[in-house]
């Protein structure tokens, strides 16, 4: 699952372009000489010298505080106190924005200097759950039970400014960000068992992959015997073909542990794409990922290890339910009449087996700094516990000294001073980058984090103004201003010029936050000082078009300078009926 990013799409027509030509007076009255355009579809990559920490601080009531300061958290990067060099506290309050006023029965240029803000409200979305259920590995006894809890939960507590998405491990059943509960509640009635290469009915002998592994990978001899003295029962053997037996065994292994290895392998890679899906989210992003747990082998770490490495990256916190409910840690196998010995052996591994399911869900939550909650029959408090969102969170931010270009994982502490009773929650940790980043790369990524936010910045003083145009019932021609004070800019004085470089970033978001498709203005400016002193009074307007279906679109509108490195973002939002 791959996302495309928006490319350039054509200039409006002719006639059209003498009513916004105006709001060009920047480059209307600056010579070509002084200032160059170029347009590029946005490109995003990871940053890897500035590593980003959230941290939520409950208090002993297990409430969020929202009121240190920088100097009351102590950060460790594999034992080593880190000077935190950014700090910002956060609530997650609904943010409202107006959207801009039709313009087509008004003068069309006037509509479209027009600041947004006697439209109507739009509640921006800031919170993204990507609920994950597993369907490879889930029975249809459970899957029914959390299907029910989840919808309890979703048409109970889903805010304005949430939106819930639907996925699961099969790739079968898919819902993007909504907050459509109808379309939730549909997709959830869909869900179903779709296990890839298990077979359903009773089998001879019962392996399990735990068991399986234990067989093929480790060659454990208790495993196998186990194996062995039940396929002498259920295949109505002779004791004296317990060879036979151990053989059939071990064939049946080799089936099983083929057959979990796919299912764990096509479950850890869709993880993977969902994780990459829900880090185009503009906001707070939590995965749910509800499963009666699987084994994952030694050999398939890797895979895990990767998924935690992105969804760090990606500011992805991944939550977990155990779909068991308060499972009994002795499984019935009442039907095998297998000796009092063997049955004991028997019951020892299905319970490891049980436990180890559990593992990869709690390694998933404890790597990202999520919660896993399992052995509750409350499934729907159990869905609200891995779906509540902090009222206050605060970002803590350094540049790791002297870091190795390894690759290797660096284990995070973050403490209080002095506690107080309070308990921080934060990531567990990040990996080390194999080379550092270079300026452009710093730069698309700040770029890429500020798009894929809410957060408003004011480095550079900057206004948003609209403008559509529809060519028909399904059409519309959509024109984004960007107003921009260069003057507050800080500028090289080259060959008696005042240069520096701007990154004019358009995003459209739908009102679900779904990204649609942005822009990149790339402004090259060798100024006079006359031009800046005079004839920039009114700030530089850059110019984005986009074609459009009618709708209510969320606008992120991102500036950045390369001399100075300051940046401002906007948010905002129109209704094209």
């Amino acid at each position: 699952m791959r996302l495309a990013f928006g490319a350039r799409v054509p200039n409006l027509p002719l006639i059209l372009m003498g009513l916004v030509g105006s709001l060009w007076f920047a480059s209307a009255q600056t010579p070509p000489t002084e200032v160059s355009t170029q347009d590029a579809a946005p490109i995003f990559k990871s940053k890897v010298n500035l590593v980003l920490v959230p941290v939520v601080v409950r208090d002993r009531a297990g409430k969020t505080i929202g009121t240190l300061k920088q100097a009351d958290f102590q950060l460790y990067d594999k034992g080593k106190l880190q000077n935190i060099t950014k700090f910002s506290v956060e609530q997650t309050a609904n943010r409202v924005l107006t959207t801009a006023p039709t313009p087509e029965a008004a003068d069309p240029l006037k509509a479209a200097q027009a600041i947004p803000g006697d439209g109507k409200s739009v509640t921006l979305p800031e919170h993204f759950f990507a609920y994950v259920f597993d369907d490879v590995h889930i029975d249809f006894g459970n899957l029914a039970q959390v299907r029910e809890a989840a919808w309890k939960h979703l048409s109970t507590t889903l805010k304005p400014a949430d939106r819930a998405a639907v996925y699961t491990t099969s790739g079968q059943t898919m819902l993007d960000f909504t907050d459509d509960r109808d379309k939730l509640h549909e997709t959830l009635l869909r869900l179903q068992p779709h296990s890839i290469a298990r077979s359903h009915g009773q089998e001879c002998p019962d392996i399990s992959y735990y068991q399986a592994d234990l067989m093929q990978n480790k060659n454990d001899a208790s495993a196998i015997n186990v194996a062995a003295q039940e396929t002498l029962v259920c295949m109505n053997l002779d004791p004296s073909q317990i060879a036979t037996a151990r053989q059939m065994a071990m064939n049946a292994a080799s089936q099983v542990l083929s057959a979990g290895e796919h299912e764990t392998r096509v479950a850890l890679s869709v993880l993977s794409d969902i994780v990459r899906r829900i880090t185009a989210a503009p906001g707070q992003r939590t995965m749910i990922l509800v499963s009666p747990g699987f084994i994952r082998t030694n050999d398939q770490l890797q895979e895990e290890t990767a998924i935690i490495d992105r969804a760090i990256r990606g500011n992805v916190t991944i939550n977990a339910l155990d779909a068991r409910g308060l499972y009994t840690d002795t499984p019935d196998i009442s039907k095998r009449t297998i000796s009092a010995a063997v049955l004991t052996q028997k019951l020892q591994l299905e319970r490891e087996s049980a436990r180890q399911s559990a593992d990869v869900m709690a390694e998933l939550a404890d790597g990202t700094g999520g919660t896993f909650v399992q052995n509750t029959n409350d499934l729907v408090g159990g869905f609200r516990d891995v779906a509540a969102a902090p009222e206050y969170y605060y970002v803590l931010g350094f540049s790791p000294q002297n870091l190795k270009l390894d690759g290797s994982y660096h284990q995070l502490k973050v403490s209080i001073k002095p506690p107080n009773g309070m308990t921080p929650k934060a990531r567990r940790g990040y990996y080390a980058p194999r080379h550092l980043a270079d300026a452009d790369e710093e730069a698309k990524e700040e770029i890429s984090q500020a798009l894929f936010s809410r957060d408003e910045l004011n480095d550079i003083p900057i206004e948003i103004h609209t403008q559509f145009f529809k060519s028909s019932e399904t059409a519309a021609q959509l024109v984004v201003m960007a107003r921009i004070d260069v003057r507050k800019l800080h500028f090289r004085k080259v060959d008696g010029r005042n240069g520096d470089e701007l990154a004019v970033i358009t995003g459209l978001f739908d009102r679900n936050g779904n990204y649609i498709q942005g822009l990149t203005k790339k402004i090259t400016m060798r100024l006079k000082d006359e031009t800046l002193t005079t004839k920039l009074n009114g700030g530089m307007s850059i110019r984005s078009d986009f074609k459009l279906a009618p709708g209510t679109y969320v606008i992120r509108l991102v500036v950045r300078d390369a001399e100075g490195q300051q940046m401002a973002a906007r948010n905002g939002a129109i209704e094209i009926p």
